[in-house]
């Protein structure tokens, strides 16, 4: 899980390499706070997509063939 805490760290670790540059220790850290928060978007992303349902195949009726449903949907 990514906390405020976290993000906060990143953005400040970024501003402070743009302004005056990390110490080595620091371009560690924001390596990993960075794989650790891209890690966390694609888990999440992950779970969106496996949440998805589709909801069929287009006809009103709810039938996968419409030969002989009847309904208004049917393909000839």
């Amino acid at each position: 899980m990514i906390t405020r805490e976290m993000i906060d760290r990143i953005n400040q670790l970024s501003k402070k390499s743009r302004e005056s540059g990390l110490t080595e220790e620091e371009k560690l850290e924001q390596q990993e706070l960075r794989r650790k928060y891209i890690e966390y978007i694609k888990g999440q992303v992950r779970h969106q997509l496996d949440s998805i349902k589709f909801a069929g195949d287009g006809h009103d009726c709810g039938h996968e063939h419409h030969d002989h449903c009847g309904c208004k949907c049917k393909k000839q």
